[in-house]
């Protein structure tokens, strides 16, 4: 009897480390009812594969073998939907007739059958997670319990198997549950700490660190390719004054409004940051000075004509300055590229504000 338990305990090791490294491995793109059809039917091949591999350590009596197959059945279920659920059940069944064709085969085929079914209807179901969860388990155990009852008749043996499987199984069923949503959760505050630190939590657009980063990059691949690359400096102008006569709360509105404003009239390939304050800055890549001109131009026409928002109700407008450089025709390096660009706003600022000034 000793040895029940102890080989069931094996599962649920095996079952536990294996869906540990996989929910690791595909942290960053988790099974989910949305996702593809492709990574649903990987994830049903790899959840069958799994089971398979529970069904070589499981406990043997005569042609009857007991182990924790159906768990990455239900997990795949669960996550994925009807499809991963379908293909665990096929493997699972396949896996079942390779080590032998018999009565309890049959049995096993009925038992598998019954247990998909069950769990997809609990996923079904309009209620919270663990309700979902522990309805399926205990579907899945009472079935067994059932099945298994009219193929080991000994008494003494089904007295120790079957609480010591319900016990076993539920405790596999929720460990898995568990680790999948650990990691999951893990995984998202170390996405958000990654977001956090390369985008302005204000506008969403990225930050200063983002920019230099990114500016790197780009400068690089303009001197490979032998391409242009144009940098604006944009500066909202007297904006102290409106955070002086309407608060910052408003002034913030200003901010997020011109973000947009940015990002609407810019490239979908262009990279827009905020540096910081009411400094904002556009990387135009593959583009000379003219074409730099052109947009800048319509970004600050864009604001000029935008009414701005407040939280009151209340609308009021702004100008922007601009200071514009390109790498190749302003400027021959791009690691003068930002002290040009900066210059180009600082005349366009003297120069009477609401203007873009080339380098």
């Amino acid at each position: 009897m000793i040895l029940i338990i102890k080989d069931l305990i094996s599962n649920l090791a095996i079952l536990v480390t294996t869906l540990f490294l996989y929910t690791q491995v595909t942290s960053d793109s988790p099974l989910k009812t949305s996702s593809s059809v492709s990574r649903k039917i990987i994830a049903g091949l790899l959840a069958g594969v799994l089971s398979n591999v529970l069904m070589q350590y499981s406990m043997d009596f005569g042609e009857t073998i007991v182990d924790l197959r159906h768990v990455p059945l239900i997990v795949a279920t669960y996550y994925g939907g009807t499809l991963p659920g379908i293909i665990t059940m096929f493997l699972i069944i396949t896996g079942r007739f390779m080590i032998g064709v018999n009565p309890s085969s049959l049995a096993a085929l009925i038992m598998i059958i019954l247990i998909t079914c069950a769990t997809v209807l609990s996923n079904l179901m309009n209620v919270r997670r663990s309700i979902k969860i522990s309805t399926a388990l205990t579907a899945s155990n009472i079935i067994f319990t059932v099945i298994i009852s009219f193929l080991i008749r000994d008494l003494n043996i089904m007295l120790v198997l079957a609480p010591s499987f319900w016990i076993l199984s539920y405790t596999a069923g929720f460990t898995s549950f568990y680790i999948i949503e650990y990691v999951r959760k893990n995984q998202k505050v170390l996405d958000n700490y990654k977001s956090e630190a390369t985008t302005d939590a204000l506008t969403g657009l990225n930050n200063v660190r983002k920019f230099d980063e990114t500016f790197n990059q780009v400068s690089s691949q303009a001197k490979q390719k032998n391409e242009r690359l144009s940098l604006l400096f944009i500066d909202i102008d007297h904006f102290k004054t409106v955070n002086d006569t309407y608060g910052h709360k408003e002034g913030d509105q200003v901010l997020i409004q011109l973000g947009e404003i940015l990002k609407n009239t810019v490239r979908s390939f262009d990279v827009v940051s905020r540096n910081g304050g009411e400094e904002f800055t556009v990387i135009l890549l593959d583009c000379p000075t003219e074409r730099a001109e052109q947009i800048s131009e319509s970004i600050r026409e864009n604001v000029e004509i935008h009414p701005f928002s407040l939280t009151t109700g209340e609308t009021i407008h702004v100008t922007v300055s601009i200071g514009l450089a390109c790498y190749r025709e302003t400027t021959e390096s791009t690691i003068e590229l930002i002290s040009d660009a900066d210059a180009a706003l600082y005349e366009a600022k003297k120069g009477g504000r609401n203007r873009v000034c080339i380098a």
